[in-house]
């Protein structure tokens, strides 16, 4: 009987420390509100858009990777014989002339804003593999399962600050004058929103999965601890 009360014992503390608590849960969601948007935000050519209502705007809208224009005359050309329309991708080798003003296109701070963001998006994608790998194949009782949650953590607070400084850097010189055309009617795109929500979003998943971490390294103690008395004391009866 009191071998048996033991098992029961120990069968409880074990189902208790394979469930995930709230806060992995939750991290979980997160986690995919931070890879939705930080994917979109990424891909996408709205950071900076004009204002559609405004007659004779040179700029329609332009991401992180490609840029959209309704005619930009060319400002290495100080006659304007040759204007840009039309949407391209920034490294673009097959129009004529628009290697030559790459330098305009990508001034010193939109590089960094392209270098962080891609930083952040790298992050989610290597948590992408750990969180499916804590979602569906690993438990506590496995080896180092604290340490993929507190992985998962770090990498994502990793990307958060790369991607915060990405938006931050953007917001603070990407719409200024002496850059873009019609700077007046310019304005923020919904892809430089999202990209504000996804490193947000990553940083509250960070701190979802390191809490989570944190419980699940309490509970892992206490069941060793538990399973270390349940051992003496079936050694004492003995």
């Amino acid at each position: 009987m009191l071998a048996q009360d033991d098992n029961e014992k120990r069968l409880r503390l074990y189902e208790t420390m394979k469930n995930r608590t709230l806060a992995g849960n939750c991290g979980i969601g997160v986690f995919v509100i931070a890879l939705v948007t930080v994917a979109l935000a990424f891909g996408t050519p709205s950071w900076l858009v004009s204002d559609s209502r405004i007659r004779g705007a040179k700029l329609d809208r332009l991401g992180l990777w490609s840029h959209c224009f309704r005619s930009l005359p060319d400002p290495l050309d100080q006659y304007q014989r040759r204007f840009f329309v039309g949407c391209r991708w920034v490294y673009d080798p097959f129009t004529t002339g628009y290697d030559r003003i790459r330098g305009y296109l990508l001034p010193g701070f939109m590089i960094a804003t392209q270098f962080f963001f891609t930083l952040c998006l790298l992050g989610v994608l290597i948590s992408t593999i750990l969180v499916l790998m804590f979602f569906t194949c690993c438990s506590p009782d496995q080896n180092r399962f604290v340490t993929l949650i507190k992985s998962i953590g770090y990498t994502m607070l990793t990307a958060g600050i790369c991607g915060v400084i990405a938006v931050i850097v953007f917001a603070s010189l990407g719409n200024t004058d002496g850059w873009m055309p019609d700077h007046p009617n310019n304005y923020l795109g919904w892809s430089f929103g999202l990209g504000v929500v996804g490193a947000v979003a990553c940083l509250v998943t960070a701190s979802l999965f390191l809490t989570e971490g944190d419980i699940q390294q309490k509970k892992l103690t206490k069941f060793k601890e538990s399973q270390a008395r349940f051992e003496m004391e079936y050694e004492s009866k003995a």
